[in-house]
């Protein structure tokens, strides 16, 4: 089993300040789309969310067809100053 720094390493970053259109990315790995919309848990498995304040700062998923790990970035409306 994989340490936590050794997991880290090999999670994929995505900013999403960077994504056009409605949120919607291809893995990194399969290119399988991810999309905010899909709610059936078919293409993508949410694993640990964090929260700031009362908004969304990280989002932590697994691609289900490549097992790829990613760490949405980009949800904070209004970052702390």
């Amino acid at each position: 089993m994989m340490n936590k720094e050794a997991v880290e390493k090999s999670m994929c970053m995505i900013d999403l300040t960077k994504i056009d259109g409605d949120g919607s990315f291809s893995c990194p790995k399969c290119g399988t789309l991810i999309s905010p919309d899909d709610e059936s848990d078919e293409t993508y498995r949410i694993v640990k969310t964090k929260v700031k304040g009362d908004e969304l700062s990280e989002l932590v998923l697994t691609c289900n067809k490549c097992k790829t790990t990613m760490k949405l970035t980009g949800f904070m409306s209004h970052p702390e100053t």
